[in-house]
């Protein structure tokens, strides 16, 4: 049996199709797994020594965007409402797609005791490894025994740096892992600096199934008949709306957008055309799938926009040089496929931006040299699991 531990709950459409891709994977394999349910019921030691976590800036800046989300909803009922309509398409999705789950380990000795079940376990991808989660002592594996296989299947830090006062620690666990793969070439290279270890970057989980795989698990349905371009943004940039609803202008295209996504963005009131709330991660890959363009400042918005080799910009959430910044990851994305020039800056045409098309034919061939880095990774680990699951 394979423990996975995973962000499969998580409200956010990346991160759960991240997520799906991930099992969608290992049922490929044939491989018999579960989900890691882990309920926290911390002792009064163990809540002194996270402390420390709440001066953590990725975390408190996270913390910070949750508040103003939760003070969005306090303020604007129907924000409110309409959020809860998103919300419970998610948990449709969770429910139907997210099965295979383990008993619930009730504290952290409970996890630990419960991992002693599995030959192996799998973490990876969607920021996990970020500074702000090191104290958990979850997603790094540091609950799962030293005879059991320890995976890591493109993990992410989210940061270019790590804290120097969590270097030490976070060397602790890398060592730990016996298979270590990374999803930005950063992360790599800190992991270099931290252990060592020459690891490889791999590609995002999302990218394990190929477009056809996906076409079968999430049928092609073309909601809206109109032309159309798709705004996804997490952040509140309000440039960032102003420039796309000048392009569809300019174009003759309608805006869908999907609004307040991470919190209350007054500007989103008037933002697009059209603004569904009932969007569960199907519906929302069938609106990428369908438009135009697309205009992300998302990661994965930009990965499915590659999948499904759309004409798309890709906007910085962060600032360059923010301490919180988590922009390394499109980085990588865009380096790795020769996509720089989606790249949005400020105060740039996006007619200009978009004149000349993406030539899928050279992304096709950065991605297939990708793939064979992720591909003979996989086969690494996966040999492994299997002789793991037969003794």
């Amino acid at each position: 049996m394979i423990g996975v531990c995973i962000k499969y709950f998580h409200a956010n459409y990346g991160g759960m199709l991240q997520a799906y891709a991930t099992v969608s994977m290992l049922e490929k394999q044939g491989l018999n797994y579960e989900l890691i349910q882990y309920e926290k019921k911390r002792t009064t030691v163990e809540k002194i020594r996270s402390l420390p976590r709440l001066l953590n800036r990725v975390l408190l800046n996270d913390k910070y965007e949750t508040l103003k989300k939760r003070i969005g909803e306090k303020r604007h009922p129907e924000f409110a409402r309409n959020n809860g309509v998103r919300l419970a398409a998610f948990r449709k999705f969770e429910k139907e797609k997210f099965t295979k789950l383990s008993p619930v380990f009730v504290g952290y000795d409970g996890l630990c005791q419960g991992s002693r079940r599995y030959s192996a376990v799998i973490t990876g991808s969607d920021q996990l490894w970020s500074p702000a989660g090191l104290p958990t002592n979850y997603y790094n594996l540091m609950f799962v025994p030293d005879d059991v296989l320890k995976i890591s299947l493109a993990s992410s830090f989210g940061v270019t740096e790590i804290p120097w006062y969590q270097k030490k620690r976070t060397r602790q666990f890398l060592n730990r892992i016996e298979h270590v793969s990374m999803r930005e070439n950063r992360g790599s290279e800190i992991v270099k600096e931290l252990t060592g270890r020459e690891v490889d970057t791999i590609l995002d989980p999302v990218f394990f199934l190929s477009k056809e795989e996906w076409d079968q698990r999430v049928p092609d349905e073309k909601i809206i008949s109109e032309p159309y371009v798709f705004a996804y943004f997490l952040g509140a940039n309000p440039e960032y709306r102003s420039v796309v609803t000048k392009f569809a202008k300019q174009k003759g295209l309608k805006v869908v957008a999907l609004r307040h996504m991470d919190q209350y963005v007054p500007g989103d009131e008037s933002f697009g055309d059209i603004a569904p709330y009932d969007v569960d991660p199907k519906y929302f890959l069938n609106l990428l799938r369908n438009a135009e363009y697309v205009f992300t400042d998302s990661f994965h918005g930009t990965a499915f926009s590659v999948i499904n080799e759309k004409q798309f910009i890709v906007f910085n959430r962060y600032q360059e040089g923010s301490s919180v910044s988590k922009n390394s990851r499109i980085d990588t994305l865009c380096q790795n496929f020769g996509l720089e020039s989606r790249r949005y800056q400020p105060g740039k045409d996006l007619i200009e931006l978009t004149s000349e098309l993406i030539d899928y034919s050279v992304v096709s061939e950065r991605f297939k040299q990708q793939k064979q880095i992720t591909d003979q990774y996989m086969s690494v680990v996966l040999t492994e699991i299997r002789a793991r699951e037969s003794q």
